[in-house]
């Protein structure tokens, strides 16, 4: 559905109100995404008190909600399913119950969107040790104080991370790691780097504001928590259980599967051979790092491995481009997605694409769930354990009405915080997310259809790629 679709979709709602946003579709079908988007962003994000202020508000909010789910899924363009193509209804299951259950139960509340996809990625792994999870938000809003120049609060924030380290919970964050030793190594590593982050700091904070002396400080204290970050991340991951394997039913035991995580590299060039243009700066190629998460999705997560790792996506082509997704996956031929050894209990495409399963992961689950959506569970509104949330989420596509239509199509979101807040959104639960870029993501402001990939590798976890035996 397109917006010109959207306006029509909206008139029949039949109310004032409703009217009023479908002028505003109207006036701003012809500008850019964010512009348009921004005509429905009052209707998606009122909450269940306007909703109960004004009868019409539910109503208002549920068709605009949905109707924007379906001008960014389907299209011509999209393999949110081929059979998709020309529906102009509502997705199914989307309800004003849908939108207003969704209050507050993002993976950041209110207004705290998290949108980093490297914190994303923390919370996501299976570890229960609550010492390292009170750390990691300590860590984290120092960078956010630095690009805000709070920077009395990012010296206490990096004090506080400081005592946190060298206090009674380093030895309770010690005692839950695989190799207690190499943690010990890693926690005195973070003490060590609070050391010149606290300097670049106070540099920061005795320099003249807009002065270089400023710029290099600051400079300075974003090198120094990104590599506080980093260890952090590897703290974390050691507190993943020895032989942790992230539950599968043995119906999809014929499929690839990715237990751990893995890194995929792309690079991308222009079709006609020039620049990418990132805010004024040209790049002759595009370079982009990916971290793949079986934890969350080992279907999903395994079947994009294995097509990365045959080479599918090498010289490629970007297929869609339109201010909401890149996508890609779709190749030359009749069949819309890989074609190869399918499933039993998934079964084939018409034209013999092995089919994945539509997963799942909520959180509180213990594993993710197969072939529904969280709203034909009963659960719409919940949280999933990697929300659509950053810039450059990885989503798989489908077809809107099957579930199991997934094969080898998947889309990078460019995500907009107004436009699709995590657990207020329409995607999550309903399409798995399956990673994040995590280098290169600003790539993807200039990726455009036509754009090559020219190469797609696994640098890093292949051996965490378990094939079918």
């Amino acid at each position: 559905m397109r917006f010109s679709n959207l306006a029509a979709t909206l008139l029949a709602v039949g109310s004032a109100n409703a009217f009023v946003v479908q002028q505003r579709a109207q006036t701003h079908a012809s500008s850019t995404s964010s512009t348009s988007s921004s005509g429905l962003m009052m209707a998606s994000s009122n909450n269940n008190d306007d909703a109960s202020a004004d009868p019409f508000a539910m109503l208002r909010n549920a068709a605009a909600t949905a109707a924007l789910a379906a001008a960014i899924w389907s299209g011509p363009n999209a393999v949110v399913g081929p059979s998709a193509i020309g529906h102009s209804v509502l997705p199914e299951g989307i309800t004003s119950t849908v939108v207003a259950n969704a209050k507050e139960m993002a993976s950041g509340s209110g207004s705290r969107v998290n949108k980093d996809p490297e914190s994303l990625l923390r919370y996501g792994l299976p570890i229960d040790n609550k010492e390292v999870r009170q750390l990691q938000p300590v860590i984290e809003e120092i960078r956010q104080d630095i690009g805000t120049k709070r920077k009395s609060a990012a010296l206490d924030g990096a004090k506080k991370a400081k005592s946190i380290l060298k206090g009674k919970a380093a030895e309770k964050m010690t005692k839950a790691c695989r190799e207690p030793a190499k943690c010990s190594a890693i926690i005195d590593g973070m003490v060590a780097d609070i050391d010149p982050l606290e300097a670049a700091l106070s540099a920061s904070q005795d320099a003249n504001r807009g002065s270089e002396q400023e710029r290099k400080a600051q400079d300075d204290a974003y090198a120094a928590q990104d590599a506080l970050q980093k260890k952090l991340t590897d703290l974390e991951e050691q507190m993943v259980p020895k032989g942790y394997v992230t539950p599968v039913p043995d119906d999809y035991a014929d499929l690839p599967q990715l237990r751990g995580r893995a890194t995929v590299e792309m690079l991308l060039k222009k079709a006609d051979g020039g620049p990418f243009d990132i805010e004024g700066t040209n790049y002759p190629e595009a370079k982009m790092k990916m971290i793949i998460d079986g934890y969350t999705a080992p279907v999903t997560g395994g079947n994009f491995i294995d097509l990365v790792d045959k080479g599918f996506y090498s010289k490629m082509e970007i297929q869609r481009s339109d201010g909401f997704v890149v996508q890609t996956g779709d190749p030359a031929g009749e069949a819309d997605g890989y074609v190869g050894t399918p499933s039993k209990s998934v079964g084939a495409g018409k034209h013999g694409e092995r089919l994945i399963p539509l997963e799942t992961f909520l959180k509180e689950d213990k594993g993710p769930f197969y072939e529904t959506t969280m709203e034909d569970e009963g659960r719409g509104g919940q949280a999933t354990v990697l929300p659509f949330s950053a810039y450059g989420a990885m989503g798989w596509a489908r077809d809107e009405y099957e579930p199991n239509s997934g094969s080898s199509q998947f889309f990078w979101l460019l995500f907009d915080s107004d436009l699709t807040p995590a657990g207020k959104n329409v995607l999550d639960g309903r399409y798995p997310v399956f990673g994040y870029v995590v280098e290169g993501a600003d790539f993807l402001r200039d990726t455009k259809e036509g754009d090559i990939i020219v190469s797609a590798k696994v640098t890093e976890g292949i051996e965490n790629l378990v094939q079918p035996k």
